[in-house]
């Protein structure tokens, strides 16, 4: 099976303050797919953004992640349980799960492995539900800063795995009965450039560059729009989402 990566537990605070939060109207239109709204799991949570939305719709939610620093920054709730597991060996009954979600920690998994494991734990009908969003756009201007920092500056610093979230997820395998939502959703945020510099300086590419040259690449991009108060930017969402074939 494939070895863990974990590039999220340093830093772990910072991850779940400057991170992106999906709009509640998108995991609820994933949801209006499941048949029963008894129980969900969300697999790499982190911070239990999803889960959290989760919770409002299941009766019961459970959450996992490798990372016991990422748990420990996620929101409690009643009807939430949280615990330390890896994708592909969970510690659930077989068929136990209505919906399972993946926000942007899919490219991460053992594929094949995962997909067995998923195929194990849903229910007759479940959906399993692969999401992540893009880089993020703002203004022509902003968007050529951004090209150039993504892929000239941090561009080698990527771990493999990117380019599953440069394609969209269009170039892994999906053995389940594809679903089409209704509309292109997008996460939208109105940032300073210090909301800005934290979320970029959670990029493990960020980090990887950081570590090696001893320098902070996102300091010299963040000076490149010096002078702006707030910026606009949205990210692009993508998603692969079916039920057992």
């Amino acid at each position: 099976m494939k070895t863990i990566i974990d590039n999220f537990s340093t830093d772990s605070g910072n991850y779940a303050k400057y991170r992106p939060t999906y709009p509640k109207e998108f995991i609820e239109e994933i949801s209006h797919h499941v048949n029963y709204k008894k129980s969900a799991l969300d697999i790499g949570t982190g911070n239990g953004q999803v889960a959290v939305v989760l919770s409002e719709i299941f009766a019961q939610v459970n959450a996992i992640d490798i990372s016991e620093n990422q748990l420990k920054n996620a929101i409690q709730l009643p009807n939430i349980e949280y615990q330390v597991s890896r994708a592909e060996e969970t510690p659930f009954y077989n068929q136990y799960f209505d919906l399972i979600t993946v926000g942007q920690a899919f490219h991460w998994f053992d594929f094949d492995a995962f997909y067995e494991e998923a195929k194990r734990i849903l229910k007759p009908g479940g959906v399993l539900a692969l999401f992540g969003y893009g880089v993020l756009r703002g203004s022509a201007d902003f968007n050529a800063k951004m090209n150039v920092f993504y892929e000239e500056v941090i561009g080698s610093y990527w771990d493999k795995e990117r380019i599953y979230i440069d394609e969209k997820y269009q170039n892994i395998n999906f053995p389940f009965n594809e679903i089409n939502l209704s509309k292109d959703y997008f996460i939208k945020v109105n940032w300073t450039l210090a909301q800005l510099k934290g979320y970029l300086e959670s990029w493990s590419a960020v980090k990887k560059y950081e570590k090696q040259n001893n320098e902070n690449p996102v300091e010299d991009f963040i000076q490149l729009l010096s002078g702006i108060e707030k910026i606009s930017l949205e990210f692009p969402i993508f998603y692969r989402i079916g039920s057992l074939k």
